[in-house]
């Protein structure tokens, strides 16, 4: 005989103290007296070392998840969209001065530059829709939620970014079967400067929030604004190669930075798709095992699934517990592997939780 328990997410209540809520079916109403837990964490994550470590964290970034400190989906939600508004205007900002260098200079790799942050200041607007919308609760239509809207705002994201790279490179393609003469470089030097400091502020602001609130559309949006303002720096290699005689190098410039958005939009591809398919960080699934099967009573966990939706996480589990054991234990047992799990994943919103033991009674 089995029974299931539903973990929901933290209800916030008139004190302002948060509860983890283990519902039991079929019984009467109960309480949980708050009670210590002496957990231990063990975080196996695997740290690559020297300049690849430090260029993989650059653009792979990743997050202790016991280290994250909001759990309420409206909050982060909420700062969510406050680092999307901050961010689209600081990028607007970038772009407006960029351009204004194109129209006087006549850079292609400038303006390959412009067209990406432009783009990338377009990609907040859906995701922070996405944001909106995933605050709303299930209908009877789309009964777990709104959360995958997100989901589906990377998927604009990344369509955008890759029509950003195709007309930059047919811009510099163009550029180079007609070559330009190129006047006020030194304001395309700055542009350049410019637009890295511009794109590198919003990356940190948007990787650092989207970790914060479990975010992988936001981080993701991060580590892009991080690579236009590496493209940024292209821009400045560009004006410098016109200054040293060789004209050529800024649809060059302009041809690499294309190439360089498409190789670099693959791995956001990759991630969007997992989330979309279902798939979940094996360390999350890690750190869920090793908490339910550290709670007294429970001998196994032979199923275990979890999915995000949006920034949140949602799952299932099936708890072996010992076949002699009540039904009031069983409910003690999972009640207690509930908050255990919630203790090392933060971020889980709802999970069923079913005990099975061969004769439960």
């Amino acid at each position: 005989m089995s029974r299931q328990e539903h973990l929901h997410e933290p209800a916030q209540t008139e004190h302002g103290h948060s509860h983890d809520n283990v519902h039991a079916h079929g019984h009467e109403p109960h309480s949980h007296e708050p009670h210590d837990h002496d957990h231990d964490h063990d975080h196996d994550h695997h740290h690559h070392g020297g300049f690849k470590g430090w260029l993989f964290e650059l653009f792979v970034p990743h997050t202790h998840d016991a280290a994250d400190s909001i759990d309420d989906a409206m909050e982060a939600s909420v700062e969510g969209v406050r680092a999307l508004k901050i961010s689209l205007f600081l990028l607007l900002g970038t772009t407006i001065l960029q351009f204004l260098v194109v129209l006087v200079s006549g850079s292609v790799a400038l303006l390959a530059d412009t067209i990406h942050n432009f783009s990338d200041a377009l990609t907040a607007v859906p995701l922070w829709v996405a944001f909106i919308l995933g605050r709303r609760a299930a209908t009877r239509r789309y009964t777990y939620g709104f959360g995958r809207a997100e989901d589906l705002a990377g998927l604009f994201i990344v369509a955008v970014v890759a029509l950003s790279a195709v007309v930059a490179a047919w811009q510099s393609v163009d550029r180079l079967l007609n070559p330009q003469p190129l006047s006020n470089l030194w304001w395309v030097f700055a542009a350049g400067l410019i637009g890295f400091a511009g794109n590198e502020a919003v990356a940190i602001y948007r990787i650092r929030v989207g970790r914060r609130i479990g975010s992988a559309a936001l981080v993701a949006d991060g580590v892009h604004a991080r690579t236009d303002g590496f493209t940024s720096l292209a821009v400045v290699l560009g004006a410098v190669g016109v200054m040293l005689g060789f004209p050529l190098a800024d649809p060059i410039v302009g041809l690499l930075i294309s190439a360089a958005i498409l190789v670099l939009l693959w791995g956001t591809v990759r991630s969007i798709g997992r989330r979309l398919m279902d798939g979940i960080e094996p360390d999350l699934v890690d750190a869920a095992q090793k908490a339910l099967e550290a709670t007294p009573g429970v001998l196994a966990v032979p199923r275990l699934q979890l999915r995000w939706s949006g920034h949140r996480l949602q799952g299932a589990a099936t708890l072996v517990v010992d076949d002699g054991v009540t039904l009031a234990s069983a409910e003690q047992v999972t009640n207690e592997a509930g908050h255990r799990l919630k203790h090392a994943l933060p971020k889980v919103d709802h999970m069923v939780l079913t005990p099975s033991g061969g004769s439960t009674r």
